[in-house]
C-alpha cells in the first residue's frame, strides 16, 4: 500500500553545539523514520569554533539521510534559520536549536496536531528551565512583542516549530538575528495560515553557555526590532510583495552578525 504520510524535513541551527548535536541527530532520526518513510536530517553548522564541524562531519559519513551545511563564518541566528529553511526539500519542516534544551521526542506532539488545514504547529514551554535573569527579562519581552507585533501566541520564541513547506511560498525571511522568530510569526499570522500550539518541554542547557545578557546585543536586538515593526507594523511590507516561491535571500544587506547565534530573552 502507498504510504500517504507526509514527508519531513528535520534541521537544527548549531552554533558551538559539539556537545549535544550528536544525540539530536541519531534522536531526530529515531522519531522521523516512526513518522513517515521519507525524511531528512539537516545540521547547519554557522561558523562553530569548537568541535562541532568534526562531529558533524563524521554523523554525515556515517547517517545516509543526514546532509551537513557548514557555514564558513557566522552569519547569526536568522542566518542559519534560513539556510535550514531553504535547503530542506520535504512536505513539512521541524526545526529546533542544537543545543538539547528542547527534547526532540516531542516532534511527536507537534505532528499529531498537524491535521488538514494546519500549517504550523508551534510550541510552548511547559515549564521554563533558564537562569533566573532570563526568567525576570522573558515575561517582559513576551509582553512587548505581542503587543507591538500583535501576534496571537503564547510563546513568541519558543524554537519547536514544525511548519508546511508551502507556507514559505509566500512567507520571505530576511532577518540575520535572533528577531527572525518574531519575523516569521508575524509574517505567518499576517498571511492567514493557520497555526496551532502544542506544549513542549524545556530543559537547562547541558553543553556551553549561552551569552544572551549582553548589553551591546540586546540593544542590538531593540533596534533590529523596530526596523522590524515599521517595515510589518506601520508599512506593512510583506503583505504588500508577493515573494518568489521558498526565497530567503535579504532585500538588503544586514549589519554582520554578532558570534552569538541567537539573543533569546524569551
Amino acid at each position: 500500500m502507498p504510504d500517504n504520510r507526509p514527508s519531513i524535513s528535520t534541521f537544527f541551527p548549531a552554533y558551538n553545539d559539539g556537545g549535544t548535536i550528536a544525540s539530536m541527530v541519531v534522536m531526530a532520526s529515531i522519531i522521523m523514520a516512526e513518522l513517515t518513510d521519507d525524511y531528512e536530517v539537516i545540521v547547519v553548522n554557522d561558523g562553530s569554533q569548537d568541535y562541532t564541524a568534526d562531529v558533524l562531519n563524521k554523523l554525515e559519513q556515517t547517517m545516509p539521510h543526514v546532509r551537513i551545511i557548514h557555514h564558513p563564518k557566522n552569519r547569526g541566528y536568522g542566518g542559519a534559520l534560513r539556510t535550514g529553511f531553504k535547503s530542506a526539500t520535504k512536505d513539512l519542516i521541524f526545526y529546533t536549536d542544537g543545543d538539547a534544551q528542547y527534547d526532540v521526542q516531542d516532534l511527536r506532539v507537534l505532528y499529531a496536531k498537524m491535521a488538514d488545514g494546519v500549517d504550523m504547529v508551534q510550541g510552548y514551554k511547559i515549564s521554563r528551565n533558564d537562569p533566573l535573569i532570563r526568567k525576570i527579562i522573558g515575561p517582559t519581552y513576551h509582553f512587548t512583542v505581542k503587543t507591538l507585533f500583535g501576534l496571537h501566541l503564547r510563546d513568541v520564541d519558543c524554537d519547536f516549530r514544525l511548519i508546511r513547506r508551502s507556507v514559505f511560498d509566500k512567507v520571505r525571511l530576511t532577518r540575520n538575528s535572533g528577531v527572525i522568530c518574531v519575523e516569521l510569526m508575524k509574517k505567518i499570522q499576517d498571511n492567514g495560515f493557520k497555526i496551532v500550539e502544542a506544549p513542549v518541554n524545556h530543559y537547562h542547557r547541558a553543553y556551553g553557555r549561552s551569552q544572551f545578557f549582553n548589553f551591546k546585543r540586546i540593544w542590538r536586538t531593540g533596534v533590529d526590532l523596530t526596523r522590524l515593526w515599521f517595515e510589518l507594523v506601520l508599512h506593512k511590507q510583506h503583505l504588500a510583495t508577493t515573494p518568489t516561491p521558498h526565497n530567503f535571500v535579504a532585500a538588503k544587506p544586514e549589519p554582520a552578525a554578532s558570534a552569538d547565534p541567537k539573543v533569546d530573552v524569551s
